[in-house]
């Protein structure tokens, strides 16, 4: 999966947790509760969702890796490479 597909996918995603959100302008560096009205249970159904569309793990400690866009993408780009 390219960089693209992993950022497209991590925004629908985000998009299905944070309907109401503008991602159109979404600042990639700027964790998503800062740019969004997301509370702790958004961000966890947001991780969830995250396991599920990638199949992956993701322990409670690297919750915060996945604040931003691009540490998420980051974060699940490792973990694809990782699987190869």
């Amino acid at each position: 999966m390219t960089t693209q597909e992993i950022s497209s996918q991590v925004l629908r995603l985000l998009g299905n947790i944070a309907p109401e959100a503008g991602l159109g302008g979404i600042r990639p560096d700027v964790p998503f509760r800062e740019q969004f009205d997301l509370d702790s249970m958004d961000m966890l159904n947001f991780v969830i969702a995250l396991h599920k569309e990638f199949q992956i793990e993701i322990p409670e400690a690297d919750y915060s890796k996945l604040a931003t866009l691009e540490s998420s993408i980051s974060y699940l780009e490792a973990h694809q490479r990782a699987s190869q």
